[in-house]
């Protein structure tokens, strides 16, 4: 995990929806990554629908909020639209977030770990989250920002 203090590593990439987006253009919101390992499976339905839930409380706290997975743009965006996610679901087929967040180990592994992090203002990681319960999270980080 990336220690507290640190400088988030910038990316660019496809959302489900084929817009790109860069970490760099949230500078003065809050942004969370939770990265979750594959699309449309119980653990990250579980999580998403949390997100999905709390969305607009996290709005009102000025917070972007960015699902990430290595699956590709029709399986987030089907994931997506089944569920009603009303957030960005990232698709980082690369594994470039992965990799410069350490959700992955190599451009070889297959999965995301389900880990999180919250990002400042200044692009500076607040926290980072190892152990993630999915039916808690999102209420949990929601009422700690």
């Amino acid at each position: 995990m990336l220690p507290t203090g640190t400088d988030a590593p910038d990316f660019s990439v496809n959302d489900h929806n084929g817009n790109t987006v860069n970490l760099k253009d949230y500078r003065g919101k809050k942004v969370v990554l939770w990265f979750y390992p594959k699309a449309d499976t119980p653990g990250c339905t579980v999580e998403g629908q949390g997100f999905r839930d709390n969305f607009k409380s996290f709005e009102e706290k000025n917070v972007q909020i960015f699902g990430v997975s290595l699956d590709n743009e029709a399986d987030n965006k089907a994931f997506a639209e089944k569920f009603s996610f009303p957030y960005p679901l990232l698709c980082d087929v690369n594994r470039e977030i992965a990799l410069g967040y350490h959700a992955v180990k190599s451009v070889e592994e297959q999965y995301a770990a389900r880990i999180s992090y919250v990002i400042g203002e200044d692009g500076k990681i607040l926290e980072s989250i190892e152990s993630v319960d999915t039916k808690t999270h999102s209420q949990g980080l929601c009422s700690r920002l």
